[in-house]
């Protein structure tokens, strides 16, 4: 896999069956609609997060604002609720929520 095309898994267990997945999708013996199955059940979920959660998550696992590269003032307004994060701010919470701190520091 490239560093480009480089994905967070749940486990190194959900790695190995989704890269002998990936090489029976490029061969033509899984189709494009088993290949999401797996990405559904290998893959760390992205899911929105109210402020809440981000303070809990903060709390708890310690994600600061210079972990996810967000000015302090940012984090602020996540945990109020007055915006949400998006995009790979997101993806970094999923997955220290799922994984914990050391996974994304």
């Amino acid at each position: 896999m490239t560093a480009k095309a480089r994905k967070k898994f749940r486990s190194r267990i959900a790695e190995a069956a989704y890269e002998t997945a990936s090489g029976l999708n490029r061969i033509g013996l899984i189709d494009a609609r088993t290949m999401r199955e797996f990405d559904a059940a290998c893959l760390t979920t992205i899911e929105p997060l109210t402020g809440k959660q981000i303070l809990a998550l903060r709390g708890r696992e310690g994600v600061f604002a210079r972990v996810l590269n967000a000015k302090p003032k940012l984090v602020s307004e996540w945990e109020r609720s007055e915006t949400k994060p998006s995009g790979s701010s997101l993806k970094l919470f999923s997955i220290a929520k799922a994984h914990g701190h050391a996974a994304i520091s």
